[in-house]
């Protein structure tokens, strides 16, 4: 049996789907602060089979030590967690509060449950704002530019050290781009319940007509037309990223890190 925290997300959905497309038990554990049970009910429906779903946070404790002891978990996928880039700017102690110390909790009700194949959601906003491109998993990491990036380089470096100080730990970084896109059922997308905090979201209430119209900004890149430059990746491609890195990671030790991305870049306009 496979975890997903955050499994009823964006991401966390279609990783779900493609876990249970691929024979494999999945039992979610989700908060539902900017998701739904309609997206595992249609997971249910794309996979014609039944997800396990517990209510609850990885900030709890209790509720992660309860799960464990109850389910047969063999690995965790680690999606849980909060990714707007203005709301950390505005509530950094939150994020890391729930990218942190929900990492932390998840780390030690693994340990004590004897689970040590982990693989983690991760942002290359942990590279900082570097100007090297391509990024490879060799670059340096940098210096995030807001708390959302830093909560996840904080939570990296708990994982790390976690690894470094047991040898039983087998555990997966990744660190992705952009993820945009939809299954191609149409069944599950990117439909958050409280503001869009991407660009994909807003263009399609703006087609829509729920919205009158996009604003892009930033208008002094060093670009074309001076917007901003994106690596876009298609979220079906991320969820089979997250079942290839989670096969590998079964069969090794220690840290690996991949990022997944594509390339060229895109312009925002």
């Amino acid at each position: 049996m496979i975890l997903v925290t955050g499994g009823a997300g964006y991401i966390g959905a279609h990783v779900a789907l493609e876990l249970l497309e691929e024979g494999h038990d999945v039992v979610v554990l989700d908060n539902l602060c900017n998701s739904s049970l309609e997206t595992l009910s249609r997971v249910e429906t794309l996979s014609g089979r039944q997800v396990e779903f517990i209510h609850g946070d990885v900030r709890s404790k209790a509720t992660l030590n309860r799960l464990f002891a109850r389910h047969p978990v063999k690995a965790v996928v680690h999606c849980a967690g909060l990714k707007a880039v203005g709301e950390s700017v505005r509530e950094p102690l939150r994020y890391f509060e729930t990218n942190v110390s929900g990492s932390v909790n998840l780390c030690q009700a693994m340990e004590q449950a004897g689970v040590f194949n982990l693989l983690f959601s991760s942002s290359a906003t942990v590279y900082g704002d570097r100007e090297q491109m391509p990024l490879d998993e060799n670059c340096p990491l940098g210096l995030p530019t807001n708390p959302y990036g830093h909560s996840k380089l904080m939570a990296e470096h708990v994982m790390k050290s976690v690894a470094r100080s047991d040898p039983r730990w087998s555990i997966g970084l990744l660190q992705y781009f952009n993820p945009i896109g939809a299954h191609p059922s149409g069944l599950l997308g990117e439909s958050p319940c409280n503001t869009p905090n991407n660009l994909l979201p807003f263009l399609l209430q703006v087609a829509n007509r729920r919205r009158p119209a996009l604003h892009i900004f930033g208008t002094d890149y060093p670009t074309p037309d001076g917007t901003g430059v994106r690596d876009y990746l298609h979220v079906m491609d991320l969820a089979e990223g997250h079942l290839k890195a989670l096969d590998r990671i079964r069969g090794q030790k220690g840290v690996s890190v991949w990022n997944l991305g594509t390339m060229p870049t895109a312009l925002v306009s």
